[in-house]
């Protein structure tokens, strides 16, 4: 995995307006399990506490995988693409 602060740095975060799409990936099976959208602040608490966090565009607030449902998602490599508009989060169910 990228430093994180290196990661961060390296995201184009203009291309779409302050969100950044972030898929997660099983990382034992390579399951896609979900499409959502990061920003500065979901990516921060996702590398701090290693739980993905998104932002909510129709909430328009930030939320955690699993926080309402219990079925949180805990990160296991998190990557960008080549242009720095994507993010890959291998995570554990």
């Amino acid at each position: 995995m990228t430093a994180d602060t290196d990661l961060a740095a390296r995201l184009d975060w203009d291309k779409g307006d302050g969100l950044v799409p972030l898929i997660a990936q099983h990382a034992h099976d390579g399951r896609v399990l979900m499409l959502g959208y990061t920003n500065r602040a979901a990516l921060a608490r996702t590398l701090a506490t290693r739980l993905l966090h998104f932002w909510s565009r129709s909430r328009q607030c930030l939320w955690r995988k699993g926080e309402h449902s219990g079925h949180g998602l805990e990160l296991v490599t998190l990557a960008a693409d080549c242009d720095g508009d994507t993010l890959l989060a291998q995570v554990l169910p």
